[in-house]
C-alpha cells in the first residue's frame, strides 16, 4: 500500500506530552508514527528491536545493557546516541511531569530510583534496585526524544519514527513521511489527522470520501457501510477490560463471597447484549488474550441468581444489602446504562444499589487513586501489560494508584516470585496461576472487552490496525 495523501478522522488529535503515561489510542497512534521505544511487544512475552538492536542481562538480574541501532537519526538530523535515551528515561520519571487521568508518577514506581548510564554512545545501561523480569514491557511505551530537545516539549515534536509532525492547528494534525527514516516506509507521503467527536458523522465522512479512515466508530454506526461499495469495516477484539473494581477495604465487599455474589448476579450476556449490541467479549478474569499471562482455561463467572443469593446468606444478609457504585460520565461511556442494569439485576437477590455520578472525569479517576470510592466503582484497565496491572491495581504491598483494598497472601507471593523470573515460560505459568486466584477471588466485578471498529475505504482494503488497536501507518 502506498498513497500520496491518508485523512484520518478520529475523536481527538491532541498529543498532550509523548512522555506521560497514557493509554489512549488517539493519542499513542500519533505518538507511535513520530516517536519509537527502545524495543516493542512481539507475540506474548517477547520483544523485538527497534531502537536498541539488542540487549542482554547480567547475572545479577538487575543489570541490563541495550546495544543501540546505527544510523538512526532524528528528525532534526541528529544522530541517536544512549545519551538520548538516559536524558529520555530521566524525564519519564521526573515528578514535575505529570499525567493523564491519575497517571503522574506511575512510571517512576517502577524505575524511579533506577540508575541510567551511557558507557558508551551506541550502549544504554538500566541498573534497576530490585530484579524486573517485565522490564522491557515498560520500556516498549517509553518514546525516545532527543536529550538537547527535551526542554521544548510539548510544544515541538522530534522523534525518529517514520513520520514527523508537520502543520498543527485546531482539530487538525498532519504528519509528513520521514524520508530519512531507518526502518520500513510509511505507507502515505502526508496523513492528515481531523478531530470529529462524534463516531457518526467520522462514519459518514468516509462514506462521503472525505477521509480514508475513521477511527473507533460506533456498532450503530457500522451499519452505514453495510451496502457500499465504496466502504469497509474493519474490527478488533480489544485488549481494554470494563470492570467495577470492589471496595475490599471496608465495607461490605471486604468479603469475598459478597464479591463472588455479585459477579454470579449479573447477566453479563445480556449485558453485552443491551448496552454494547453485542459488541464485545466476556472476560473470564482481570486479563484478555491479548495479555502476557492470561489463562483461557479459566471459566467466566456464570449468571447464577440463585447461588448468588446462597453466598449473600451464609454472610448473614439474609434480608439482603445495600451497596452505593459510583460511576463517571464518560470512559466508559456507557457507564451509566451498566449501572441502571446492575441495579435492576441485584434488585432479584436482594440487594438495593443506589447510584453516584461524577461529571468530572479527572477528578473521578483522582477519587479512585485516593481509594476513596464507595462500594464499586466502574472503571476500566487499559494497560497492556500485565506486569502494570498487578503491580498498580493488585499487590497488596505495593497499594498502587488503583489498587482497592484487594488482599491475598498467595497472589502477591506470587507476583513477587514472577518479577524475579526472567524465563519467559515458567513467568507466564506464574502468571496464569494468579489469574485462576484473582478470577476466584474477584476483587472486581468482571464485565468485558469492547469491540473497536474502523470504516475505511476501499482502498484501504489490506490495512489492518494493530493488535493493540493503534492505527498502522508503516509496512
Amino acid at each position: 500500500m502506498k498513497f500520496d495523501y491518508l485523512r484520518v478522522a478520529q475523536s481527538s488529535v491532541d498529543i498532550g506530552d509523548p512522555h506521560i503515561c497514557s493509554d489512549s489510542l488517539n493519542r499513542n497512534s500519533i505518538i507511535n508514527a513520530v516517536y519509537e521505544p527502545l524495543i516493542k511487544r512481539g507475540k506474548l512475552g517477547y520483544f523485538f528491536p527497534v531502537l536498541a538492536q539488542s540487549w542482554s542481562i547480567e547475572p545479577d538480574g538487575l543489570t541490563w545493557l541495550f546495544k543501540i541501532r546505527d544510523n538512526v537519526h532524528f528528525h532534526n538530523g541528529k544522530s541517536l546516541t544512549a545519551r538520548d535515551i538516559v536524558a529520555s528515561m530521566k524525564r519519564i520519571i521526573d515528578p514535575s511531569l505529570g499525567g493523564a487521568f491519575g497517571t503522574q508518577g506511575v512510571y517512576a514506581s517502577y524505575i524511579g530510583d533506577a540508575a541510567f548510564s551511557a558507557p558508551r554512545t551506541e550502549t544504554f545501561q538500566i541498573k534497576t534496585n530490585e530484579p524486573m523480569a517485565d522490564l522491557l514491557d515498560l520500556l516498549s511505551e517509553m518514546p525516545i526524544a532527543p536529550e538537547d530537545e527535551l526542554d521544548k516539549l510539548p510544544n515541538e515534536y522530534i522523534g525518529t519514527g517514520p513520520y514527523l509532525v508537520g502543520s498543527r492547528r485546531r482539530g487538525e494534525l498532519v504528519l509528513e513521511l520521514n524520508r530519512r527514516y531507518w526502518g520500513k516506509t510509511g505507507f502515505a507521503d502526508e496523513v492528515a489527522f481531523f478531530e470529529v467527536p462524534d463516531s457518526k458523522v467520522r462514519s459518514e465522512m468516509v462514506l462521503d470520501r472525505d477521509v480514508n479512515i475513521g477511527a473507533l466508530i460506533g456498532i450503530n454506526d457500522t451499519g452505514l457501510h453495510r451496502d457500499s461499495d465504496r466502504t469497509l469495516v474493519k474490527s478488533l477484539e480489544s485488549s481494554l477490560c470494563i470492570i467495577f473494581m470492589m471496595n475490599a477495604q471496608e465495607g461490605v465487599c471486604k468479603d469475598k463471597r459478597v464479591r463472588q455474589a455479585l459477579n454470579y448476579g449479573l447477566d453479563i450476556a445480556e449485558v453485552i447484549k443491551e448496552v454494547k449490541q453485542g459488541a464485545a467479549t466476556r472476560l473470564n478474569g482481570y486479563l484478555t488474550p491479548h495479555h502476557f499471562g492470561y489463562n483461557p482455561d479459566t471459566r467466566p463467572y456464570p449468571y447464577d441468581p440463585d447461588h448468588a443469593k446462597s453466598l449473600l446468606a451464609e454472610t448473614g444478609y439474609v434480608d439482603g444489602l445495600k451497596l452505593t457504585i459510583d460511576l463517571p460520565t464518560r470512559m466508559p461511556d456507557e457507564a451509566l446504562l451498566l449501572g441502571e442494569m446492575m441495579k435492576t439485576y441485584y434488585a432479584k437477590i436482594g440487594v438495593d444499589v443506589e447510584l453516584v455520578s461524577y461529571s468530572d472525569r479527572p477528578a473521578y479517576a483522582e477519587m479512585v487513586r485516593a481509594k476513596q470510592i464507595h462500594d464499586l466503582c466502574c472503571f476500566d484497565s487499559s494497560p497492556l501489560s500485565t506486569f502494570r496491572v498487578l503491580r498498580e491495581k493488585i499487590h497488596s504491598g505495593f497499594k498502587g494508584p488503583w489498587w482497592e483494598g484487594y488482599s491475598n497472601p498467595v497472589v502477591d507471593r506470587l507476583i513477587d516470585e514472577a518479577q524475579k523470573t526472567f524465563e519467559t515460560e515458567k513467568r507466564e505459568k506464574i502468571y496464569q496461576q494468579v489469574f485462576q486466584l484473582i478470577r476466584d477471588d474477584a476483587p472486581w466485578l468482571f464485565l468485558y472487552r469492547p469491540t473497536y471498529y474502523w470504516a475505511v475505504s476501499k482502498e484501504l482494503r489490506d490495512w489492518r490496525p494493530a493488535s493493540t488497536g493503534l492505527l498502522t501507518l508503516a509496512e
